[in-house]
């Protein structure tokens, strides 16, 4: 197959470290999984032969995240006993002996030094049912932006809660997010089983915190797995630990086995968040994003959203190579004729010519408020994060306020909303701003809140009301 892109310097190179990279300043968190068995092309490359889920482990800063995706890396084969053992050398000259499975996914020097994961960090292995992609998503309060882009990536989440520490800001605040953010399945692993002596009263204790949890977001208990685990130590992660002999459930690799199968969104229309644009001398201009749902087609007429303009798919490149398609999960570069560069911008979305994205004048939203120093008001006008769009919004009207805990209204056009509230609001892009409805396009459909250098609230939208 041919480099489309390569005729000006290695247009691949270029497109790849700008999907692959991640963005870190205040309002600027996109992070893509690039090389996931997904993202490998359809025709002449190889084909995965298990499905591939994405996968959030969440949880409160040293709750154990790290050093169960380690574990789990090194048990499945992904990562060699030799590297283990050099990164248990590491971390017990720099005085954080424990820490050496947390290190394969704690790649930068400062998260290193502190032991927290700052970045969102990306690692693969497979079960018997499927290849992983793990999001090892940071707990630090300072953090929770970054943790925002990993949990949407999610297909399904793993929620780590200390035995020790039990429920604590940063668990309530990622199961807020996960919920609104539409992650599926959730497994609960109640780490550190070692540190409490495995006490089977304490585990108990800790699971009806996080059923409370759950039960508040109408997170369905039902449909969360609880797990007894010592991640650094391995028990119940792969095999069955005698340490615990009053639990007779699965272990976390069996829960993972046991995950239903996600159902790429190929039946939606195409929507593309644009990550990022770029001119190719004699090639023209270049998009970056990734699938969120339904297909590109080399040839196909797409429109950009808010920037509305339109052109033809010339050419695909993923991973260096021409391909026909791109798929929901795909990262790709595109070359677009005629579109100007400047003509469209990151936060626009692609989509086909005859069903364009959706641009809001106004749209009503349901919003669970976690933090937030005082009330909120109408007139209010902090940042939405939406797909790759950071766009300031006013909330024009507090229509409703809403039992978080079981969806009733209790209250008609309140006054203010608090922490800890629910409710459906009607918000006004200052800017303009592509979005869809959660119930016709989740991928689209959900957004983050940020003020103030922190996460206000998180809401999906209900419906739109278009420009």
């Amino acid at each position: 197959m041919t480099n489309t892109f390569s005729k000006n310097g290695s247009i691949g190179e270029r497109v790849i470290s700008t999907v692959s990279r991640r963005e870190t300043d205040d309002f600027d968190t996109t992070v893509f999984v690039a090389e996931s068995e997904r993202d490998r092309v359809r025709g002449n490359r190889k084909m995965p032969d298990k499905p591939h889920q994405n996968l959030a482990i969440i949880g409160h800063v040293d709750h154990g995240k790290s050093t169960l995706v380690g574990r789990l890396l090194f048990e499945t084969g992904s990562v060699p006993e030799h590297v283990i053992e050099q990164h248990k050398k590491e971390a017990e000259e720099k005085g954080k002996g424990g820490f050496e499975f947390a290190y394969v996914m704690d790649n930068l020097a400062e998260e290193r030094e502190r032991g927290v994961t700052i970045d969102i960090a990306h690692q693969e292995f497979d079960t018997d049912e499927y290849y992983f992609t793990i999001v090892d998503t940071p707990g630090h309060r300072d953090f929770v932006k970054n943790m925002i882009t990993g949990a949407s990536q999610a297909d399904n989440a793993v929620l780590v809660v200390g035995a020790d520490d039990g429920v604590q800001p940063q668990t309530q605040e990622h199961v807020f997010l996960a919920r609104t953010l539409g992650i599926g399945e959730l497994i609960v692993a109640v780490n550190k089983m070692d540190a409490v002596d495995y006490d089977e009263d304490r585990y108990r204790e800790v699971v009806a915190e996080v059923k409370d949890l759950l039960n508040q977001v109408r997170f369905n208990t039902d449909d969360a797995e609880f797990i007894p685990i010592s991640a650094l130590e391995g028990d119940n992660v792969v095999e069955e630990s005698d340490n615990t002999p009053w639990y007779d459930g699965r272990v976390v690799l069996e829960a993972l086995n046991n995950l239903p199968e996600p159902e790429p969104p190929t039946d939606a229309p195409l929507r593309l968040p644009i990550q990022d644009v770029y001119t190719i001398s004699g090639i023209g201009t270049v998009p970056v994003g990734r699938v969120e749902t339904g297909i590109l087609n080399v040839g196909e007429s797409v429109s950009f959203q808010p920037s509305d303009v339109s052109g033809e798919v010339k050419t695909i490149e993923m991973h260096h190579e021409e391909v026909p398609e791109a798929q929901p999960g795909d990262n790709v570069g595109f070359n677009v004729r005629g579109v100007g560069k400047n003509d469209i911008r990151r936060g626009d979305v692609a989509g086909p010519a005859d069903d364009p994205p959706k641009v809001a004048d106004t749209f009503k939203a349901q919003i669970v408020v976690m933090q937030h120093p005082s009330v909120i008001t109408s007139g209010y006008t902090p940042v939405f994060h939406a797909h790759t769009a950071q766009v300031a919004c006013t909330i024009e009207a507090l229509d409703q306020k809403i039992n978080p805990a079981s969806g009733e209204v209790e209250e008609e056009h309140p006054d203010f909303i608090q922490s800890g509230d629910a409710a459906v609001v009607t918000v006004r892009p200052q800017k303009p701003l592509s979005i869809e409805p959660s119930s016709e396009i989740p991928e689209l459909g959900s957004f983050a809140v940020r003020d103030m250098g922190q996460t206000i609230a998180a809401g999906r939208v209900l419906e739109v009301n278009e420009k």
